[in-house]
């Protein structure tokens, strides 16, 4: 007797949603035929660029999320530029893929719009590397390409420069250092206090 009471209840139920579903389509709020989006998307604005997205991403620390938003916005572009590939290589130094963002740091130096933010982040996988020395070098370049105007740039290479005077003369811990993010894509190393 208590499952017919359900079932009766059940069925009286789904008779008034179903009722009530078709009295909501039937009045003047349908969507119209050709409303397929969300109301207030403008269809006919301008996409944001996806390396603004991607450097977006990479500021609030979804190098995940970043990675994906510079693939997605070379395949719009149809070509990988230097802004495409420090973008990468940001967002992979992010999450600790210090080959990856090596190799994608070094393919964006070589292009002729490679910015000294590039030449430094690069010099901050190096340093992260424990290749002090070149590291050095990378940094001096990116120094002479911003004529010394980047605090962070000059900070890196004062650093890079004593740890490589320091490891000539004695063993240095690795451990001393971290990085701290200045910006949307440049990268610092600071003594750990």
């Amino acid at each position: 007797m208590i499952q017919r009471v359900w079932r009766a209840g059940t069925r009286a139920t789904f008779l008034i949603a179903t009722f009530g579903l078709a009295a909501c389509t039937a009045g003047g709020n349908s969507v119209s035929e050709g409303q397929l989006d969300a109301p207030g998307v403008d269809l006919n604005a301008d996409a944001v660029d996806g390396v603004a997205v991607g450097h977006r991403l990479v500021a609030a620390g979804e190098y995940e999320l970043a990675l994906k938003a510079f693939n997605r916005a070379a395949l719009d572009r149809g070509k990988v530029d230097a802004e495409i590939l420090s973008g990468l290589g940001s967002a992979s130094l992010g999450l600790g893929r210090l080959g990856q963002a090596e190799n994608y740091l070094r393919r964006a130096i070589k292009s002729e719009d490679a910015r000294p933010e590039d030449w430094n982040n690069l010099g901050v996988v190096l340093m992260e590397a424990g290749k002090t020395v070149e590291a050095g070098q990378v940094f001096r370049r990116a120094f002479a390409l911003d004529n010394g105007e980047s605090v962070a740039i000059r900070d890196n290479l004062r650093l890079a420069l004593a740890k490589s005077e320091i490891s000539a003369t004695q063993s240095v811990e690795t451990d001393d250092y971290k990085l701290v993010r200045r910006g949307s894509s440049t990268f610092v190393i600071r003594p750990t206090p």
